[in-house]
């Protein structure tokens, strides 16, 4: 019978480490549905970077308040999973406090900043839930964030409450066996695994509700918050693929493929600029054959229509999306009352991203479903509202890039559809006609300088 938890255990361990390895391979192969970049370049830099913002949440404590609370919970999410390495070796080999005989001290050390930082999680996780709910805080309160967004939010909160309630209750259960066995109240052979281990600065305050309570009662309170514990950590592992904290674990290679060229450097496009050098070419061969290394075909979409047409790492910004709304908070077009919402951008993309995986796992292959990410998601009325400030990269605490997609799609539209807004087809007349964006004749450019 003493094999049957260690077994059953074991089962639901590779369930839970299945079925989200599966979910995320299903992930990988959606963001590789978009165009390859090559982010290889500059590596010292791109480790540094990521050193900096990633590990080091840099950007986070621009916002001292909510940087000061959203550090506390991504420490106390590393370090108190350190023990969720214990728990598992635990429930494999069916011990109890495993490392507590090889580390003496630091065993008991560990354990208390485990629990002082459960407890600092705890409260930092309730003040999150009262700025989401009680606080009218605007960024938190946009059209973008009803239903299921907001509803996401807080059931991750929640979720974390009762993560860290199960662990001090469990703690506290264990305390009071401890107790009892060193006190030799407990003397079965079931007590005899509760040696007196760790040290329990905050479910010590706990441990009082439970006097008086037998040995049988607090194993069973100790044990029904283990296993609740060790199942909520998977559940919450799995839960992630369909929530916006993701980003827990696709911030480090988001900010690490992250741009590095000035924010206001944008990229030239290869088919435009080789269309340009052979319209200046006079010898150039517009029908010659493709040269080495060149494929023929149709070419490639100017701008982009749809998630295919965006690159890999648009694709996992998507993905990596906190929705926080510091890029749209920070916005000038959203701040005078447009509907652009940088946010909204990143959130329509993960979306798209979501609906076309989905009929590959239908179909086994995209088949048209008669929608675009351009219209069908995102307007272009959001697109044209954007002025190219740079604003919503800026803010981003994690390397998130929104206005690459917009520009993307408006080069979309201004290529492939020449759906310019008209004041945009305007300067570009007078660009072409002018050689400057003003509609004065060339001869009287210099006029200004006989003033």
């Amino acid at each position: 019978m003493e094999f049957i938890a260690p077994i059953l255990f074991a089962l639901v361990l590779i369930a839970g480490i299945g079925y989200f390895t599966m979910n995320i391979k299903k992930m990988i192969r959606n963001i590789k549905l978009g165009r390859e970049v090559d982010r290889s370049d500059r590596k010292n830099e791109r480790w540094a970077q990521m050193t900096r913002i990633a590990l080091g949440q840099s950007k986070m404590v621009k916002r001292p308040i909510a940087g000061f609370l959203h550090i506390i919970v991504y420490v106390g999410f590393v370090i108190i999973n350190i023990e969720v390495l214990e728990i598992i070796i635990d429930g494999l080999t069916g011990q109890h406090r495993i490392f507590a005989p090889f580390l003496g001290p630091v065993y008991d050390f560990l354990i208390a900043t485990f629990e002082i930082l459960a407890f600092l999680v705890l409260i930092t996780v309730i003040i999150f839930l009262i700025r989401r709910n009680v606080m009218n805080i605007r960024r938190f309160l946009a059209r973008e964030l009803k239903g299921w967004p907001k509803n996401d939010a807080n059931y991750i909160l929640y979720f974390e409450v009762v993560l860290m309630l199960l662990f001090l209750t469990m703690n506290a259960a264990d305390v009071a066996i401890q107790n009892g066995v060193a006190a030799g109240t407990f003397t079965s052979e079931a007590a005899s695994h509760y040696v007196q281990a760790g040290s329990f600065p905050i479910s010590s305050w706990i441990t009082p509700l439970f006097d008086g309570m037998s040995f049988e009662t607090l194993h069973i309170i100790e044990r029904v918050c283990w296993w609740l514990h060790i199942v909520g950590i998977l559940i919450f592992l799995n839960y992630l693929y369909w929530s916006k904290h993701l980003h827990i674990m696709l911030a480090f290679p988001n900010v690490y493929l992250a741009k590095l060229t000035p924010k206001g450097q944008f990229t030239n496009m290869e088919a435009v600029t080789k269309e340009v050098k052979m319209m200046m070419d006079p010898n150039a061969d517009p029908f010659a054959a493709p040269e080495p290394g060149e494929e023929e075909g149709e070419p490639e979409s100017l701008g982009a229509k749809d998630i295919f047409d965006l690159n890999q790492v648009q694709l996992l910004n998507a993905y990596t999306c906190t929705e926080c709304g510091r890029c749209t908070s920070e916005c000038p077009a959203n701040i005078t009352g447009k509907k652009l919402s940088p946010r909204k951008i990143m959130m329509d993309t993960r979306d798209r991203l979501e609906d076309v995986g989905a009929i590959i796992n239908k179909n086994g292959k995209f088949e048209d479903d008669g929608k675009t990410l351009l219209n069908d998601y995102i307007t272009t009325e959001e697109l044209w509202a954007c002025t190219t400030c740079n604003a919503c990269v800026e803010a981003c605490p994690i390397g998130i890039d929104p206005l690459s997609i917009i520009m993307d799609m408006r080069r979309y539209l201004v290529l492939e559809n020449s759906a310019a807004p008209n004041e945009l087809n305007i300067t570009m007349g007078n660009i072409e006609n002018n050689g400057a964006p003003w509609p004065y004749n060339q001869m009287d450019r210099l006029n200004w300088a006989n003033e």
